[in-house]
């Protein structure tokens, strides 16, 4: 299924209520336009009273004895020019009068109400008569017995307000559609600057990371802007470390590499078991080296890409199984090692990211520290964190490269223990995944490394 553009779905959005915000004017118009016909034919009605008293008021007071008189219509002949007038004879239809002395018809139109009907109340009033609904106004005479009544059909009124209504109804018709052809163009237009947006990302080759153009962009699609050209710049830096590190790699693997086809060489040429066994030696250990520098190329990977599942985890119970973990290797070397601290400690984090940082600080501390050795681990409470510290005996590091151990296979030359100088730069991209701060220092004691890490409470 085809989805629905952008522009179509503001237009969707736009035009209904374009629509609906006509007809409620419109309805407005309708309310107003019938309020202000009503209020003229209801002045027209007072004039036509006070104007047909003026014209009668001298017989009307001088026929007490007279029968009642109709006044004849007029004579709609062809040589009248109000003949020419279609119009005229319905108008002249739908109004009447009846002037009344004494309670009495004197003069009537030949459109009046039967003597029957009463006159009605002193003003305005509605009424139906032979399923017609009139507007009828009454002027009393003061001090006289005379009324005039005029009235007129209601159903003129209304004729009036639905012409009028047709004759805006009619240009809405056609000015809909081009409203509508208007809104279509102003979304186009205003839309340029997504278009050109997505024409810059789309001609762009799968290398140029360079940022786009935002100049021009409107001050809408700024923040877009700016978030993809930041996206780009993380990751033009990602792309340069992975490049630079699958590099360092391949320069690390190449070492043991060489060894080994050196060593089977030589384990080819050898003529005797004596000079195979150490041959195999060496072969074993240079493999080991391989496999170390590879768990530890995979575990900079697993940090960098696996997904955190955070959840509640004790400090003190991980630590103590990781050590539980090196158990056989600090035996064998007869290292004192100890844990103290808060038992209770407890933080939200990624369990599995914590152990492997953990787990590489205790491995460089038991390679690093000497036969005979102290590793202390301390757990303890700070102002809204947990501070884990490792302290060692071993040579320790130099404070002018404290900040440089932290770097892919970085290694010190002072440092003599196997290693492919990528266990600090695994604790720091964990540090950086979990938000623990990693500081190095020396032990109270005077000589090896301490390391810090302040892990959040919350």
């Amino acid at each position: 299924m085809r989805k629905s553009t952008l522009t179509r779905k503001l237009f969707l959005r736009i035009a209904p209520v374009v629509v609906v915000a006509i007809m409620v004017i419109g309805a407005f118009a309708f309310n107003s336009a019938t309020r202000e016909i009503n209020n003229i034919y209801d002045a027209q009605l007072i004039n036509d009273a006070n104007v047909l008293w003026r014209l009668l008021h001298y017989r009307l007071k001088h026929s007490l004895d007279r029968t009642p008189q109709q006044v004849d219509d007029i004579d709609f002949s062809m040589d009248n020019q109000l003949a020419f007038n279609e119009d005229a004879d319905d108008y002249a239809d739908a109004h009447m009068f009846r002037a009344w002395v004494n309670d009495k018809i004197m003069y009537y139109s030949s459109t009046a109400f039967p003597p029957e009907v009463p006159y009605q109340k002193v003003g305005f009033t509605d009424l139906a008569y032979k399923g017609e609904n009139w507007r009828v106004y009454s002027l009393p005479i003061p001090d006289s017995g005379i009324i005039m009544e005029v009235g007129e059909k209601i159903s003129l009124r209304q004729t009036l307000v639905s012409n009028i209504l047709l004759n805006l109804f009619f240009p809405l018709l056609i000015l809909v559609p081009v409203i509508g052809f208007l809104i279509w163009l102003g979304i186009r237009s205003g839309l340029r600057g997504i278009y050109g947006l997505v024409y810059q990302i789309r001609t762009r080759s799968p290398d140029d990371l360079s940022a786009i153009l935002v100049e021009d962009l409107p001050r809408d699609l700024l923040p877009l802007g700016r978030s993809i050209n930041h996206l780009l710049e993380k990751l033009g830096r990602s792309l340069t470390l992975e490049r630079r590190f699958s590099d360092l790699a391949a320069h690390q693997l190449r070492t043991p590499q060489a060894s080994v086809k050196l060593l089977l060489q030589m384990l080819d040429k050898s003529d005797s078991e004596q000079e195979r066994k150490p041959i195999i030696a060496d072969l074993v250990a240079s493999n080991n080296r391989a496999m170390h520098l590879i768990e530890q190329l995979l575990r900079l990977a697993r940090v960098s890409h696996h997904p955190l599942n955070l959840m509640p985890v004790s400090l003190y119970g991980l630590i103590a199984s990781t050590l539980a973990d090196f158990g056989k290797i600090i035996s064998s070397r007869g290292l004192d090692v100890s844990l103290e601290g808060a038992e209770a400690a407890q933080v939200r984090t990624d369990e599995s990211l914590l152990q492997v940082m953990i787990s590489n600080l205790l491995d460089n501390a038991i390679k690093y520290t000497p036969v005979g050795g102290r590793i202390e681990v301390m757990v303890s409470p700070e102002a809204g964190y947990w501070l884990i510290s490792i302290s060692d005996s071993g040579p320790g590091i130099p404070e002018e490269e404290r900040e440089a151990v932290f770097k892919r296979f970085y290694r010190l030359d002072t440092l003599h223990a196997e290693g492919a100088g990528l266990g600090l730069a695994i604790v720091a991209d964990t540090a950086e995944r979990l938000s623990v701060s990693v500081a190095l220092s020396t032990p109270p004691w005077g000589n090896g490394l301490r390391v810090e890490l302040r892990l959040p409470r919350d």
